[in-house]
């Protein structure tokens, strides 16, 4: 009898039962509870958890006593604000003056709409990766990081085109198009843009060729549309020394972030390689941009290089610190790549090799996935680091968001004004790191990064 029951048993398919979560203490013992757990289990824990508080309390406090009580809100010039409250108070007349400035450097001021414009355009070109029901987020995503700069860089600098750039700006705007007409069909219908426009021009439903070939022909339809609207289409012409403040910082650091990653993902892999040649190449470019501080790299980058340009040729300052910024995040990221690619049990690599998977088959479905998100923790925290670094290119002329707080203090109205733009651009780095840092930790929780093998 004990055989037959055991063996019936056999016969049953197992079942993985997850074990249910610990509910917060918050939930069991209430807050006083907790804090009692937590904050004055000992005497060297309810010492230290008032000494804190007591820090805390008079730091925040002398912050708001000098940021919005005693802080002077209407003024003429700094000499003003001296004899209203001395130093005791903020003197915001001055940074509230130059907030244009700020945010926008000595961008025209009857242009600013053009970065505005461009803001908005990258906001809903990113906002269906958040809706549901739209299927094609890859596509979107990528769209988004390879041919947004393209119409964005049009918006930001203008003047003439040719005709590369014109047929470059032009699928910019196609792109943008065929997401919010993918993004519309797929909630709508659940099918995407192309297969709608096949369907309603009478293609047959299980007939694939004519459905890709009548797909084909609305994108490219959609695209002279496009390049139609781009040759009419103009705007004068900003010169970017003219760029600056918050504007010219988030240029620089989203294009370091955008070309890191990928590049990144690929000097890791190619350091990994089993040809000698590549792995050197690879190795050799991370080293020795990972052995130098950025500082130098802009110097190399804003002196030495047009030393070997030929004659005549002259690249932009500003598009050298972008090149510098992206190769020296590129070096950093990957070896954040490397160390997730690493940390892949090596039955990974053979369960895809077992199923007949090849190399870049089995990275970009099974690898890499996994690695990316082991490392979203450390290469979020780059994004952040990079984010800040892009200050350190007011060394070579280019007035970003601390140039411009700095020039508050230098001009002859606000002479020695200092310590409050420092301030408010700090406040605006917080903002921005910390938005970042949370959407880190939505993303991990989301993908279950940090729950237990």
């Amino acid at each position: 009898m004990p055989d037959e029951a055991r063996l019936a048993a056999a016969d049953q398919p197992l079942v993985f039962r997850p074990k249910p979560e610990r509910p917060p203490p918050t939930s069991s013992i209430g807050v006083l509870g907790w804090m009692r757990a937590n904050l004055f289990s000992s005497v060297s824990n309810a010492l230290l958890t008032l000494l804190g508080a007591y820090i805390a309390i008079v730091f925040f406090t002398a912050i708001i006593n000098w940021a919005l009580v005693d802080a002077v809100w209407e003024a003429s010039n700094r000499r003003e604000c001296l004899d209203r409250v001395g130093r005791a108070g903020a003197c915001w007349p001055g940074v509230i003056a130059w907030i244009p400035n700020l945010l926008y450097g000595l961008y025209p001021k009857d242009q600013v709409w053009r970065i505005n414009i461009a803001f908005l355009i990258l906001v809903a070109w990113a906002l269906p990766l958040w809706l549901p029901r739209v299927r094609s987020k890859v596509g979107i995503g990528l769209s988004a990081v390879l041919l947004y700069p393209f119409l964005a860089s049009y918006f930001f600098h203008g003047g003439a085109k040719d005709l590369l750039w014109t047929a470059l700006i032009a699928l910019g705007m196609a792109a943008f198009a065929w997401v919010w007409l993918t993004t519309l069909s797929e909630r709508t219908t659940g099918l995407p843009f192309g297969a709608v426009v096949a369907r309603l021009t009478g293609a047959p439903e299980d007939d694939e060729a004519a459905t890709r070939t009548r797909a084909r022909i609305a994108y490219a339809v959609l695209y002279l549309v496009a390049v139609g609207v781009t040759t009419q289409w103009s705007l004068s012409e900003v010169s970017t020394r003219y760029w600056g403040g918050l504007f010219l910082t988030l240029v620089i650091s989203g294009f370091g972030i955008t070309f890191s990653l990928p590049a990144g993902v690929m000097l890791a892999l190619g350091r990994r390689s089993q040809m000698p040649f590549i792995s050197l190449c690879s190795t050799a470019f991370i080293e020795l941009f990972r052995s130098v501080p950025l500082i130098t790299i802009l110097f190399m980058f804003n002196t030495m290089l047009p030393l070997f340009l030929p004659v005549g040729v002259e690249v932009n300052r500003l598009v050298r610190a972008i090149v510098a910024v992206c190769l020296f995040a590129a070096a950093y990221m990957a070896e954040i790549v490397r160390g997730g690619l690493q940390a892949i049990p090596r039955g990974q690599y053979e369960a895809a090799s077992a199923v007949g998977l090849g190399f870049w088959q089995s990275t970009a479905l099974v690898i890499m996935p996994q690695a990316l998100r082991i490392m979203i923790p450390t290469i979020v925290g780059n994004f952040i680091g990079l984010f800040k670094d892009t200050t350190l290119v007011s060394i070579i002329g280019l007035f970003d968001l601390l140039s411009m707080a700095r020039a508050v203090g230098e001009d002859t109205t606000w002479l020695g004004l200092f310590l409050e733009p420092f301030f408010f651009i700090t406040m605006i780095y917080f903002v921005f790191c910390f938005l970042m840092s949370q959407y880190s930790l939505n993303l991990e929780r989301k993908l279950g990064a940090g729950q237990r093998r």
